[in-house]
Formats: C-alpha cells, sequence, structure tokens
C-alpha cells in the first residue's frame, strides 16, 4: 500500500508538470505565420561632405574596410571623392495591406531622402512617405506592389496587464528577431508624449526594433513598439508601445488627409492628490485639477473655470490628470463634448465644442509697483503686489507676490518665494488688501485650495490652517 500510494503521488506530481508545462505560450505558430508581414527599414539621408568618402552603419559608426562588401557600399578608388554621403539607420516596419501600406515610427523615417523596405523575400523597394505625425511617433509608407502578406490587426484595449505579448523585429540590422514578455501596464502616461497611452512591457527591445509590431497570443497586432527606458542605451527591462488603436487613427488620418488633427481642450492641468482632493470636496484623489484656462481657448468659451477638476470627458472616466489628454486628442475638433466637473463641492456638467490641436509655437505665445507689505498673517508669510515684469512676463493678470516665507502653514503648504497666489480658497487674488481680507476668514483643521503661479507654471497647493 505505501508504495501504491508514493505511484500514485508520482503520477499526480507528473500529471501537475504536464497541465502546467502546456499552459506555457507556444509561439511557433504565432512567429511562422506573422513573420512575412514584418520588414526591415534602411534611410538615407544625404549629406554634403567635403572630405568623403565616409561609410556609416546602422547607428552612425564608420564601417571598417572589411565590412564594407557585407553592406553592398561602393568601392572607391584611392584619392576618389564622392559629393554626398550617405549614412543609413535600420528599422522595422509591418504590412498592413495587400496593396503595400505599412506602418513604423516617425522617428524610424525622420528627415531621410530615400526610404528601402526590405521584405522577407529579400526584394528591397523603395517607400513613399505617404504622412508622419511627430506627436504620436507613426509614420505610414507605401511601397509599389501587390498581394503582399499583411498582419492582423487587433484591439489594444482589450488588452490585460499580465498577458504575454511578442516583438519581431531587426535589432542592430538581425531581421525578423523575436522576444516575448508580458504586459507590465496600460496607458502609461511618459513625459513630453502627451498623447500617447503607452503599452508597457518586459520585452526586450534594442535599436532596430522601432517600428516593429507587438503581438498578442492570438497573432494580433496590439501596438508598435516606439522606445526603451535606459541608462545604459541598452535594454533594462522597460519598453513601450504605442497602442495600435492610436496608430491606426492616425494612419487612417494620414491616409485620408496627408495630416492629423486632434482635439484641444485649452487648459493646463495638475495631478489631484489627496490633500487636494479633500479640499476641493473629492472622496478620494481623481480627475485633472484645471489650474489655468487658456485665453480664447474652447474651455473659456465653455465656461470652465481654474479650479474645477474634471472627472469625466466624453462619457470617460478620469483617474490621472495623464489620462485627460488623450481622451481630448482622439475626439474629432467641432464636436460638443461633455464634461463633468466637481466645482465648489458639487457635480457641474459643461458642453464643450472640442477646437483644432495648435502646434507648440502657439500654445507657447498663448515698470514694477510700488511693493504694498502684507505680514502678520494666518499663512505667515510677506507678499507684495504683483508687479509688471512678472505680470508680463508670465502672463498674469492678478495676485500677489511672496516675499518672505516663515515657519507656519504657508511653509508647510510648499509656498516659495516668488511664487505667486492668485487664488485662495475658491477666491480670486487681486491685491494684497484681497490677500488679507481672505487670509482672516480661512477655516481651520482642513485643506484648503491655493492656486499660484510657480515660474510661469500655474498650479494648485493644498493649504491647512492649524487651530
Amino acid at each position: 500500500m505505501r508504495y501504491l500510494s508514493k505511484l500514485i503521488f508520482a503520477v499526480f506530481v507528473l500529471s501537475v508538470h504536464t497541465v502546467s508545462a502546456a499552459t506555457l505560450p507556444d509561439f511557433k505558430s504565432l512567429v511562422k505565420e506573422a513573420s512575412p508581414a514584418v520588414v526591415n527599414i534602411s534611410t538615407i539621408q544625404k549629406v554634403e561632405s567635403p572630405d568623403g568618402p565616409i561609410l556609416f552603419g546602422p547607428n552612425g559608426e564608420e564601417i571598417p574596410d572589411i565590412f564594407r562588401h557585407f553592406f553592398r557600399m561602393p568601392e572607391f578608388e584611392q584619392g576618389e571623392r564622392p559629393k554626398h554621403r550617405a549614412p543609413q539607420s535600420l528599422g522595422s516596419g509591418f504590412i498592413i495591406s495587400e496593396d503595400g501600406y505599412l506602418l513604423t515610427n516617425h522617428h524610424v523615417i525622420e528627415d531621410a531622402d530615400k526610404v528601402i523596405v526590405r521584405l522577407t523575400d529579400r526584394r528591397e523597394l523603395e517607400a513613399k512617405v505617404i504622412g508622419s505625425d511627430k506627436r504620436s511617433d507613426v509614420a505610414l509608407l507605401k511601397i509599389e506592389a501587390t498581394n503582399l502578406p499583411t498582419v492582423e490587426l487587433g484591439k489594444s484595449k482589450d488588452l490585460e496587464v499580465g498577458e504575454w505579448v511578442l516583438a519581431i523585429g531587426s535589432p542592430f540590422g538581425f531581421d525578423h528577431s523575436v522576444t516575448a514578455g508580458i504586459v507590465s501596464a496600460k496607458e502609461r502616461a511618459l513625459a513630453n508624449e502627451t498623447y500617447v497611452p503607452f503599452i508597457q512591457t518586459d520585452v526586450a527591445i534594442n535599436p532596430g526594433n522601432s517600428g516593429g509590431p507587438l503581438f498578442n497570443l492570438d497573432g494580433e497586432v496590439v501596438g508598435i513598439n516606439s522606445q526603451i527606458y535606459t541608462r545604459s542605451g541598452g535594454f533594462m527591462g522597460l519598453s513601450f508601445a504605442i497602442p495600435i488603436d492610436v496608430a491606426m487613427n492616425v494612419a487612417d488620418q494620414l491616409k485620408a488627409d496627408g495630416y492629423v488633427t486632434r482635439g484641444w481642450l485649452g487648459v493646463i492641468i495638475q495631478e489631484v492628490n489627496r490633500d487636494l482632493a479633500e479640499s476641493f470636496g473629492l472622496d478620494k484623489p481623481a480627475g485633472a485639477l484645471v489650474a489655468k484656462v487658456l485665453p480664447g481657448s474652447p474651455a473659456e468659451d465653455a465656461g470652465l473655470q481654474a479650479g474645477d477638476v474634471i472627472l469625466r470627458f466624453e462619457g470617460e472616466e478620469v483617474t490621472l490628470s495623464s489620462d485627460l489628454p488623450h481622451y481630448v486628442g482622439r475626439v474629432k475638433p467641432g464636436v460638443k463634448a461633455d464634461v463633468v466637473v466637481m466645482r465648489d463641492g458639487r457635480k457641474k456638467t459643461v458642453r464643450v465644442k472640442v477646437g483644432v490641436l495648435p502646434n507648440q509655437n502657439q500654445l507657447a505665445n498663448a515698470g514694477q509697483s510700488k511693493p504694498d507689505l502684507a505680514t502678520g498673517n494666518r499663512l505667515n508669510i510677506d507678499v507684495v503686489e504683483l508687479d509688471e515684469q512678472r505680470r508680463d512676463k508670465w502672463q498674469v493678470n492678478a495676485g500677489v507676490v511672496v516675499r518672505r516665507v516663515m515657519p507656519g502653514a504657508g511653509a508647510s503648504s510648499g509656498l516659495m518665494v516668488g511664487d505667486v497666489i492668485t487664488m485662495l480658497n475658491g477666491e480670486q487674488v487681486g491685491s494684497v488688501a484681497d490677500f488679507n481680507r481672505i487670509a482672516k476668514s480661512l477655516p481651520t483643521a482642513r485643506s484648503l485650495p491655493m492656486r499660484i503661479v510657480r515660474r510661469g507654471s500655474p498650479m494648485f497647493i493644498p493649504l491647512r490652517i492649524e487651530p
């Protein structure tokens, strides 16, 4: 009986291991079916070179003579000097239609004089750039060919954290290299990437993978591999892909118009922390706090105000402030969108006619007074009237300037010398007299919203007056 028990246990353990092994992903069929639609992209940029010839590899390094043959570079006689040099960079892409449309990254083909697409059958075809969008890092190309293999497009919104994904690309020029990993996060916001809710994965991505597809286990493209986070220049476990839903929206506009238009609200926003949530009457930190409404913007026309907390935009819940630009950007200009805000402790719906996102230059262009000193207030700070220099430089219409911060409520809130206080507990601060009047009547023992402008950037900070 003892031996029988051991045998049963051994069979059970073996069965468990067999089941566990069976649940591991098998990428073989996926790679076999998807690879033919993945392409290698080379770009050539001509640069005037009085000193040529200099021949460059994928990363801009000079190619030694021994490797010239493998890169099929022209041979020059001793002393012969070409008029131009042609650095090459390598990237990846994938075919989305049988008649030759394909997607890659904007940064792969940026400033290129010529784009060459190499197919799996080793044909090399020159591609036409139909359109390219820097804000989303998406480019749409077209090659003259028919009956091409294509990828199957999925829906990035259906991805789940922990799901297996796979990348195929040409890192360092090694065509059709395959790497796999899991989805680490969805809708990840990155600095200076306002309009793309990135898919974060731990799939190994290296130079040359840019523009290549990210597949789910059904063999569907769910993203375009775009960038990595690194301190060494190499892969460190953090890679980011553009959701295919975003990419195809951009591609459709590029194909139809040659350019991309995005919705625009015209507000400067910030995150809502726990103290600010309390001060604005929210149960928990959520939404996008409006720090400033740009003059002449759709938000101003609709009546949105600084201090509003945007909770929903056109039916989409705004959990983080970084959610809002994604939602607004994908709405077609001219659409009248419902915006739910928290204002004065109550929810309010404002209808905004979405505008067209201006370019960066348009967004950037949107004698001193005699000091009147306020001291001895409950914030324990000294303030003076707003001077003309700050008024013009930072485009602040009214407020008071913090001249000195002493230990107390102001210091605890994070106020700094030079900050301009424009609103205190929901009331506009137009002068030192306004500030003194409002400060005297501030309630105690709870967080209060205080709007400031710091080095030109408007923001709210929480203020708490202790009893």
